[in-house]
């Protein structure tokens, strides 16, 4: 069961759970941005979303996506989107530009500009970074 912040209406996985406190809009975060992150965006928003009790928050510099923790955090660049989501074992091969240890887990971050940038195997870490979580 899931709680809204009074203050900023954001919705969070517990009562009470710390979180940064402001309203923000997701255009604000793409403005002077190229459109085809829009896109990009909007198709990874379209598949996570309707996973079982998943809850978007928008802070001033990414949306964050919970289960019962943050399992996706996507941060809108200058012209690309900095995707980062969590692993049992490391990542080192591409697209995976960085994989680090984060407790008992992996920290792994992917960089996207284009459509044709999304691929099938994206999905599959994003679905393994909610299950672990």
């Amino acid at each position: 069961m899931s709680w809204t912040c009074p203050k900023c209406e954001r919705e969070l996985p517990k009562a009470e759970q710390r979180h940064y406190c402001a309203r923000v809009s997701l255009d604000s975060l793409f403005k002077g941005r190229p459109a085809e992150l829009v896109l990009v965006f909007d198709k990874i928003l379209a598949e996570v979303a309707d996973w079982e009790s998943v809850l978007v928050g928008i802070t001033p510099n990414c949306i964050v996506f919970t289960r019962r923790l943050t399992f996706l955090v996507i941060r809108p660049m200058k012209k690309e989107l900095d995707i980062k989501f969590y692993s049992k074992v490391p990542h080192p091969e591409k697209p995976v530009l960085k994989s680090v240890a984060s407790g008992n887990k992996f920290e792994n971050h992917i960089r996207i500009a284009l459509l044709d940038d999304l691929r099938p195997d994206l999905f599959t870490y994003l679905r393994e970074s909610y299950q672990i979580l």
